[in-house]
């Protein structure tokens, strides 16, 4: 295992959904607490709180199986409905520890989006400690909630 200074990654998915859709399933606390939390974990939609506005704070408890709890909190950077948001990460474990997400929309062919999302995190941090297998896991969960909607 490698501490580094700053660790940083990107994950691009493709959704079919258009852009407005992909974006609100971001902000839409509803939408949002069937997708944000890694397989196996659960955000209950009474646990969370969310003002998408730059400057406007959101926050939420995760529940893992055993039903230890983790809890983040973060602060909206840029909101551009459906183009772009900004936000920070908090790393529960580690709370001095505040990563920079940024998550693009782009229509790549008409109802369907490209969202990538980049996280920037502060070290020293292990490029080990699971953030992009977590992150991955809620896109899944958010790839089949759009598959599904109506």
């Amino acid at each position: 295992m490698t501490d580094t200074a700053d660790r940083e990654f990107t994950i691009v998915r493709e959704f079919a959904a258009g852009p407005e859709v992909v974006f609100d399933a971001w902000v839409d606390l509803d939408q949002l607490s069937q997708w944000m939390a890694p397989e196996g974990l659960t955000t209950p939609r009474e646990r969370m709180y969310g003002d998408p506005r730059p400057g406007g704070g959101y926050g939420a408890v995760m529940v893992l199986p055993d039903g230890l709890e983790a809890a983040i909190d973060g602060v909206y950077k840029e909101v551009d409905r459906p183009s772009r948001l900004v936000f920070t990460w908090p790393d529960p474990t580690t709370p001095e520890s505040v990563s920079l997400c940024t998550v693009t929309f782009v229509e790549s062919a008409p109802g369907r989006t490209t969202m990538t999302f980049h996280l920037l995190a502060p070290g020293p941090i292990s490029p080990d400690d699971g953030a992009r297998v977590g992150w991955n896991s809620c896109f899944d969960k958010l790839h089949r909630q759009l598959e599904t909607a109506p």
